[in-house]
């Protein structure tokens, strides 16, 4: 239990230090891949080989199948990939590498303790788990080779090793609790190079470890209100199952088969996964069109949610993996402002015609807001609990720092515009004709910013941020020529203006405080850009304090 539970830690590292050191790219690897079902199996294949996770490969597919950027067909390439790629690690393992466990322990102690750079440190860590990897499969086989001879032990195995359904279902259970078939399948190796179970229980217990690590995504997604999040893990169980079902009657020849070719019967469990996962992927990848139609009658999507508040995007099976993860709780936050937006949008509206059921929807919007930005702000916390590399850190802060502008956005609009309409309503007052068009205009500039500042979060353009802050300028401009203009109105006396006067000057300074968290989102994207200065204080000489007489004389002004 030891030897297994420090190869489960060496997994976990490997994992971890392959996704912060490369999470990001390995996510646009998955994206460029799904343009049809070929480059996505490469794909597949190739980020479940670095991450040495088949599970996590999987979330990042369902993840793009489920919101709809792709289509199922090649997500299910890609999780054909992925169960080919967790061979690899396998065929590596089944070799005698054990002397190289020492070499990667010291670099990659040595990288993750005295490197700088987050990178290297990531890698650091990846080289860690190998090394601990290895050492665990030696310990294992150093175990298993004292104890073959106990008669204990000799029982327990005897007893399983007639029924390879039986152990079938045991790797199966393992593989699940472990969460990982590649454990389980080198812990078969390891049994079988020691002479403990026959090569027919090997490959049924290598049968096994592959059925049980599909119930963990499947499981994993059972909490989707929708159930094409459940689409690409009964997918994945299927062809398991379909495999087990195929390969189960025909073990003893196919063990037969792989003694001929292969005298060492670690090798032998190691070459049978492989071609096992090779089979199904051949098997399935030419009919997957028709699979996924299958899948969609069989698990059709949920009726859109008629509940603006109810999260649409945060998938609870992402949350393990970070880059996957930051981009649902993204589009979260893309929802809320779209409700945000209207708001703001409908609130000029009720101020100008006095619809009071207006006032109350806005009222109701903002409780919306208000719960969509609990849910992300908790996604997100939880998603970071975990270390992350430097883009996702700063990607999580962006997202949770414009979800608080937004609810702040909200809070004003229904808070203050929405009172200053009620007290317009209470008390029967109408603005100028003048008055009502310069706040009309002003508003539809500060909504038009809104709209621009989502563009400006989602795609981190510098030059859109960059006009994002030049319009800040003109809207301070913009709010003081409506302020003298209203002022003018009432040194002419104008009674509209009059009894508006407060209204008018409050709803400027709200848009004016609202155009303020809007551009707040800009200077995050300028400051990654270089494009911000530390301070817009001008540089000064020295500091008097009170009394104090310069050494020269400033220079008069120019006339």
């Amino acid at each position: 239990m030891g030897g297994v539970a420090l190869l489960l830690w060496g997994m976990h590292m490997v994992q971890s230090g392959v996704l912060r050191a490369a999470g990001a790219d390995l996510r646009r690897l998955i994206a460029a891949g799904l343009r049809s079902r070929w480059h996505a199996f490469a794909a597949g294949l190739g980020v479940t080989a670095l991450l040495q996770s088949s599970t996590a490969t999987l979330l990042m597919a369902t993840s793009f199948a489920a919101s709809g950027v792709v289509e199922l067909g090649p997500a299910l390439a890609v999780m054909l990939g992925a169960n080919v790629g967790t061979t690899l690690i396998v065929q590596l393992l089944s070799f005698d590498i054990g002397w190289l466990s020492p070499l990667l322990l010291v670099v990659g102690v040595t990288s993750f303790k005295r490197s700088g750079r987050t990178r290297l440190r990531d890698l650091g860590r990846v080289m860690i788990g190998l090394g601990l990897m290895i050492l665990a499969l030696h310990l294992l086989r150093l175990v298993i080779e004292q104890t073959e001879a106990a008669p204990a032990m000799q029982a327990l195995f005897a007893a399983i090793s007639g029924a390879p359904v039986i152990d079938l279902m045991i790797a199966a259970v393992l593989a699940w609790a472990a969460h990982s078939s590649v454990a389980v399948v080198l812990l078969a190796m390891s049994l079988a190079s020691g002479h403990v179970v026959p090569p027919v229980t090997a490959l049924a217990l290598v049968m096994g470890a592959n059925l049980g690590s599909a119930i963990n995504p499947l499981l994993e997604g059972t909490g989707a209100a929708d159930p094409a999040h459940r689409r690409l893990p009964v997918g994945n169980l299927v062809t398991r199952l379909v495999g087990c079902a195929l390969a189960l009657p025909f073990l003893e020849p196919l063990a037969a088969a792989l003694a001929q070719l292969e005298p060492d019967v670690a090798r032998q469990a190691a070459d049978f996964h492989s071609l096992f996962n090779l089979a199904l992927a051949l098997l399935f990848i030419l009919p997957l069109d028709a699979f996924a139609r299958m899948l969609r009658r069989l698990l059709p999507a949920a009726p859109a949610s008629v509940d603006p508040a109810a999260p649409a995007y945060l998938d609870r099976a992402a949350v393990n993996a970070p880059s996957v993860a930051l981009t649902c709780a993204a589009r979260e936050t893309l929802h809320m402002g779209d409700i945000v937006e209207a708001m703001l949008r409908q609130s000029m509206t009720a101020l100008l015609t006095d619809d009071r059921k207006l006032v109350s929807e806005i009222e109701r919007m903002d409780n919306a807001v208000d719960r969509l930005h609990e849910a992300i702000k908790l996604y997100v916390t939880e998603v970071t609990r975990e270390a992350l590399d430097g883009n996702d850190s700063r990607r999580a802060m962006e997202i949770i720092a414009f979800a608080i502008n937004l609810e702040h956005i909200g809070d004003i609009v229904e808070m203050n515009l929405m009172e200053l309409a009620a007290k317009k309503i209470r008390n029967k007052l109408k603005f100028s004709r003048e008055g009502a068009a310069e706040l009309e205009a002003f508003h539809r500039r500060v909504a038009d910013n809104l709209k621009l500042a989502l563009g400006v979060f989602i795609s981190g353009d510098a030059k859109i941020a960059r006009r994002l802050i030049e319009e800040k300028v003109a809207v301070r401009e913009a709010e003081r020529i409506a302020a003298d203009n209203h002022f003018a109105r009432l040194r002419q006396g104008r009674a509209e203006s009059i009894e508006t006067s407060s209204l008018h000057l409050d709803i400027l300074r709200d848009l004016k405080r609202i155009h303020s968290h809007i551009c707040s989102v800009a200077y995050p994207v300028l400051e990654a850009a270089g494009e911000l200065q530390p301070s817009r204080l001008k540089a000064t000489r020295d500091v008097l304090a009170p009394g104090d007489v310069p050494d020269e004389a400033p220079p008069a002004p120019a006339r």
